[in-house]
């Protein structure tokens, strides 16, 4: 029985990863258990080798045969080799409707490998384990860590390489990239990874709150069993099959430069900043001191709502520096990169489509983040936000939170729906949701760093979730999401079991509500506002408000909810604020 829920668990955990990091897999992936074992049987239809590839296999320590393309330059070898491992078929996949015969997907590679053996290298694409041409069972992201180390070894002594080995990807290929280079394999000198978490439970379920339409809706469409969902719902806690692929447990082995791109409205905006901050501050030798960080006004995916930011493309904000990061560190070609500032970063401004500000610019640092000074903006009782800390004895506001009636999501860090910063007005006016902000701005107030909310609230039950939104209201009233992020209050001390603690009915107590990490402009004229409410539905999991675990079988019950403002409980927005000559 034991082996059996651990084997659910697994499953949960590699559907849960498979949605969130491959929403955007082609359409007729499957995940539930049965799909999958069958799938170890009957491979897809295989629309065959890009032009150019060679398929070669390797064999892994516990016997299992991993396909490969190998795309070589012209002229003679050996070369320096740059490795992408994918779950998404090294040969792409034959869509009957729109690519019957795949050579859509295949010149699509064609063109990719291109890129590479024309700079000098070899590019070697990897079907995952279980996936595509190799053999295994697939598990999202379960055997990485030691498959990518294999993979890393044997491309190191192939005759067509040179023993230097730089790995690249993005979103499921940065995870996997990432996976092999906290193995340290010793011929891995190099990576260049885009988008990519810290911890996939923190991104799965931020807050304590799982991310509902990227995972359980997504499943439940693909004909998921009702028991694998219930499964997923349950891994809030954090554990040992968590912390085994953990990012923030397991970088510190990581020994290599890497180059992080990352979007401020992505879903793993946070992971890219933060895993450029411990490896270039306190990583280990070969990785301290040698990382680069790029962060650009994108997402996971074309942005939608009413701003537009010409350069919000990756490629054209931040130019092509893959080719110059692998020639530096593969190829020992002095070409400047390493004297660039370690952080390029796109400062955010007043971005309406058509009346975009000369102030949306792009800026260096010499590491993230900038100086800056944390400046606390107070809600008040009559939904000001003010600088000036709360004098009065006893203030609150309150709300009654009805599951059944949640408040409906537009925008924010979303894999398989509408993202980015969409106008809040679209919400409408509820009871349920409080808005609070600034007069009018009179001058310009830039930030750049960590946000975060230290939210004082209250319910009358045992549990239930407040949800914090901070958003550029612009002066003709549009009001746009920033960042917004969920807590769960029986998650307010952490997510390991001795931490979980259910609340004592209307008693206040502080949470804290981790926004994550932004570089934006509120314009003059423009105002600050704080966004407080506590559900943000389908974007995620709506409390039943009973104090019971997920899926518990309990009626949800309407909540009252509290935000406290006053001197003993002083709920703030907290702002990284730059000094003025980090943005001139």
């Amino acid at each position: 029985m034991v082996g059996q829920m651990t084997g659910m668990r697994r499953l949960a955990l590699a559907s849960a990863a498979l949605v969130l990091i491959f929403g955007a897999a082609p359409a007729g992936a499957q995940t539930t258990g049965a799909v999958l074992a069958a799938a170890a049987k009957k491979a897809p239809d295989w629309p065959g080798l890009p032009p150019g590839a060679v398929e070669e296999y390797m064999t892994t320590r516990d016997g299992v045969k991993l396909a490969a393309n190998v795309f070589k330059p012209t002229g003679a070898g050996p070369w320096p080799v740059v490795l992408s491992r994918t779950p998404y078929l090294k040969d792409g996949r034959i869509d009957k409707q729109n690519d019957p015969d795949g050579s859509k997907n295949r010149q699509r590679y064609v063109e990719q490998a291109k890129r590479y053996t024309d700079a000098g290298y070899v590019f070697v694409l990897q079907d995952v384990r279980g996936k595509g041409r190799s053999q295994g069972f697939y598990a999202a992201f379960e055997n990485d860590i030691d498959d990518g180390f294999d993979a890393v070894e044997w491309a190191a002594t192939q005759p067509w390489s040179n023993g230097k080995v730089g790995m690249t990807g993005g979103s499921a290929l940065g995870i996997t990239s990432m996976a092999a280079a906290m193995a340290a394999p010793p011929h891995l000198k190099a990576a260049y990874i885009v988008v990519n978490p810290a911890d996939r439970l923190t991104y799965s379920y931020p807050g304590g709150v799982l991310k509902d339409k990227d995972t359980i809706g997504w499943l439940s469409q693909q004909g998921t069993s009702q028991e694998v969902l219930d499964q997923v719902r349950r891994r809030a806690l954090d554990d040992v099959d968590w912390a085994r692929v953990s990012v923030s447990a397991n970088r510190k082995y990581i020994q290599i430069p890497i180059f992080h791109v990352g979007g401020w409205y992505d879903i793993f905006n946070g992971g890219t900043v933060e895993n450029f901050e411990f490896l270039q501050n306190h990583g280990s030798k070969g990785a301290r001191g040698n990382q680069k960080l790029l962060m650009g006004p994108f997402g996971h995916g074309p942005l939608s709502g009413g701003l537009e930011y010409p350069g919000s493309d990756r490629a054209v904000f931040g130019g092509d520096q893959e080719i110059r990061w692998f020639d530096y560190w593969l190829k020992g070609q002095d070409n400047g990169i390493m004297s660039e500032p370690p952080v390029r970063y796109f400062m955010m401004a007043s971005a309406e489509k058509g009346a975009y500000s000369a102030k949306n610019r792009a800026l260096v640092s010499a590491n993230w983040p900038p100086a800056y000074r944390e400046v606390r903006y107070y809600p008040t009782p009559d939904h000001g936000l003010t600088t000036k800390a709360p004098a009065a004895a006893d203030s609150k506001l309150s709300y009654r939170f009805d599951p059944a009636n949640p408040v409906p999501t537009y925008g924010g860090a979303n894999l398989t729906f509408d993202r980015g910063p969409e106008d809040q007005r679209q919400v409408g006016e509820r009871q349920d949701y409080l808005r609070f902000s600034t007069p009018p701005l009179e001058s310009d107030v830039t930030i750049a760093g960590p946000v975060k909310v230290e939210l004082y609230g209250a319910t009358d039950g045992l549990d239930t979730d407040f949800m914090a939104k901070l958003v550029d209201v612009y002066p003709d009233g549009y009001e746009a999401l920033v960042l917004d992020a969920p807590i769960r209050a029986r998650f307010r001390n952490g997510r390991m079991p001795d931490d979980i603690k259910l609340m004592t009915p209307g008693a206040p107590e502080e949470m804290t509500v981790d926004l994550w990490p932004t570089a934006l402009t509120f314009e003059k004229g423009h105002r600050i506002a704080l966004h407080i409410t506590s559900s943000n539905a389908p974007r995620f999991d709506v409390n039943p408000n009973t104090g019971e675990a997920p899926g518990g079988s309990a009626k949800p019950r309407v909540a009252t909810n509290s935000v406290y403002m006053d001197q003993a409980h002083p709920t703030a927005l907290v702002l990284p604020v730059v000094y003025p000559a980090e943005t001139k």
